[in-house]
């Protein structure tokens, strides 16, 4: 039986980056998030509670233990192996999903909103840098920059879909909406100049991937108002838009060829997220 390329199911603006990338790469790319997908998967399932707990520890301790007849677990652990890929950040993604495995999810602090962002996105953005040879912590930090401000805009895409489910990452409110995108903007700058430490064959997709994502917020805001918001359905950018943004990429290119020096923006954000996990044990 064909295996499932969760990368093309589940997600259109990665896939879509992907394209530029040589096939090798993009297939551990897609191993990676193919185990991502499956976590997520167990966590958003309608099952109930005590059921996706279940299935989440059992997932969990099968990868522990190297359960290699699930291709998903031995394809993670062969990427960990290959890269360095430091286990702790693993267990801060299964920390993340399993705090999804609630009656009820509800974050009451930026502190909270930051750490929960970096668990379940700002791993994988650290998990891709690595498979794409970025080794200088500075940029491994960015990387993580970059996941979160990918999150920081899932969530504000999907405030009308996780409150259905009882989760409550931000307010259902445009001003706290929009809040948080200027948080994921933040984000979305500190992770521009550091992706110059990525080769350059493989560069061109993540810019692609930062722009197509980030339009995604841009996409929101011009709904104005709550009322528009709630009727729009899942706010996405369509395939002219993606278009459009990949001819922007070029320009980003050109642009990060001639940046002499990078620093790490967000030092203040990270201080936040290291009073509870110690960053520099993953990089």
């Amino acid at each position: 039986m064909e295996k499932k390329n969760f990368l093309s199911i589940y997600a259109k603006s990665f896939n879509w980056a992907g394209f530029f990338l040589p096939k090798e790469t993009y297939l551990k790319c897609s191993n990676l998030y193919d185990f991502c997908r499956t976590l997520d998967n167990i966590a958003d399932d309608e099952s109930i509670i005590d059921v996706k707990l279940r299935r989440f520890v059992n997932f969990k301790n099968n990868f522990s233990n190297k359960e290699f007849r699930n291709h998903i677990i031995k394809n993670m652990w062969v990427l960990m192996d290959e890269y360095n890929i430091s286990i702790k950040i693993v267990e801060d993604l299964f920390d993340g999903v399993e705090s999804d495995i609630q009656n009820e999810v509800r974050l009451s602090s930026k502190k909270e909103l930051l750490i929960y962002s970096y668990r379940v996105a700002g791993t994988v953005g650290l998990m891709m840098a690595k498979i794409l040879n970025v080794t200088d912590s500075s940029s491994l930090k960015a990387a993580i920059d970059l996941g979160i401000a990918m999150q920081l805009t899932n969530i504000s895409r999907d405030v009308i879909e996780d409150s259905k489910n009882k989760r409550f990452y931000i307010k259902h409110n445009f001003e706290a909406i929009k809040g948080t995108l200027a948080t994921a903007d933040l984000f979305y700058d500190s992770s521009f100049s550091s992706i110059k430490d990525i080769p350059l064959s493989l560069r061109f997709s993540i810019l692609v991937a930062r722009r197509v994502y980030r339009q995604i917020g841009r996409n929101i805001i011009k709904k104005q108002t709550i009322q528009n918001y709630n009727q729009s359905g899942k706010i996405f950018v369509g395939n002219i838009g993606k278009i459009f943004q990949t001819i922007l990429s070029i320009y980003d290119l050109l642009k990060l060829s001639l940046i002499k020096n990078h620093n790490h923006l967000r030092d203040k954000e990270h201080e936040l997220i290291n009073e509870e996990i110690n960053l520099n044990e993953r990089f």
